[in-house]
């Protein structure tokens, strides 16, 4: 029995957003590309980065889980449509990084470029200039991670005690992976020298296919809502 009313509607929503968030963001996974673009900088500037890099995907993650929703109904973009759309390009994404994650990485890496730097650049407006961008965005939150986060705000439910327990435990979800992305780029170099790069693949893989399941589930809502009144209306005896 929960504590608190709501307490099982947070913990459910927690759990969803949880798993596709990480899915998406891959903390262990990007951490390793992250020691890789910065490895001509020292440990402190690194972990200074890490800091500034968890607030900044915080912040992206909650806005997009928040205002997103609203803001796309402004441009009279239906929610049916936004979950649509969005677990398309979440299931797109995912089976990308099942069928090329090599490729994704290169990519990654090549986004972050600018921020490999040297050992010995001032700090901190050397390092406050690519903590937003590159790092941030695209390379940790970029449009995969927007797209999932307005896609779980969209299904928050209408109005009520439910609604505020579904965003209490999606915000909780999205700041305890800005807290697993600190962590992991803080330690990137221990991570490195533990997992290697080819059981970080494997964990990479794992995600991917829970990623794949989690783009499904959205687009397979987002088709319900529009087929389903269709099909209520279509049956023997409806109303006109």
């Amino acid at each position: 029995m929960m504590p608190f009313p709501g307490a099982e509607a947070a913990l459910q929503s927690f759990l969803l957003a949880f798993s596709a968030l990480f899915s998406i963001v891959n903390p262990p996974g990007a951490a390793l590309i992250f020691a890789q673009v910065t490895a001509g900088r020292s440990h402190a500037e690194r972990t200074w980065l890490a800091g500034r890099i968890g607030v900044y995907a915080a912040a992206v993650m909650l806005v997009s889980l928040w205002v997103g929703a609203s803001v796309l109904s402004f441009f009279g973009i239906s929610l049916a449509a936004l979950r649509i759309a969005g677990g398309l390009v979440v299931a797109a994404q995912a089976w990308n990084l099942l069928a090329a994650p090599e490729q994704r990485e290169a990519r990654k890496a090549a986004q972050a470029e600018p921020a490999q730097g040297t050992e010995g650049d001032p700090e901190p407006a050397a390092l406050a200039e690519v903590a937003f961008f590159p790092l941030t965005l695209p390379f940790t939150t970029g449009p995969g991670t927007i797209a999932v986060a307005i896609a779980l705000g969209a299904g928050r439910p209408e109005a009520g005690a439910d609604r505020v327990a579904y965003l209490a435990g999606a915000s909780a979800a999205s700041l305890v992976i800005a807290l697993l992305v600190l962590l992991a780029y803080a330690s990137a170099d221990r991570l490195v020298e533990r997992l290697g790069h080819a059981r970080a693949r494997v964990l990479g893989r794992l995600a991917a296919f829970l990623l794949l399941c989690v783009g499904t589930q959205i687009t397979l809502t987002g088709v319900v809502d529009v087929l389903g009144p269709l099909i209520a209306s279509a049956r023997p005896g409806s109303a006109p």
